[in-house]
């Protein structure tokens, strides 16, 4: 039963991750949005915990990577918002 529901949990951010990427090449939101960055952050956490049960170097070290790369989108994107805000 545990397995299941970390395989859930692996699947559910699979699909945002993937799904993130389905909408960026359809245009439906920009590499820049919020949406975007944080289907991605959700996604490559969800996977992480995943791995917690069925781990996997590779995939561990990859999902840092893109969590790093999400924060960073994140933070530009809020970055960008404030600037706006002042101008």
């Amino acid at each position: 039963m545990i397995a299941l529901l970390f395989d859930i949990i692996g699947m559910t951010g699979t699909f945002l991750v993937v799904g993130s990427f389905f909408l960026l090449q359809l245009n439906k939101v920009a590499p820049t949005s919020l949406v975007y960055n944080m289907m991605n952050l959700s996604g490559a956490i969800l996977l992480l915990i995943s791995l917690c049960y069925n781990f996997n170097l590779a995939s561990f070290v990859i999902e840092i990577f893109w969590i790093a790369a999400s924060l960073i989108g994140l933070y530009n994107y809020v970055k960008d918002k404030s600037r706006q805000a002042k101008a």
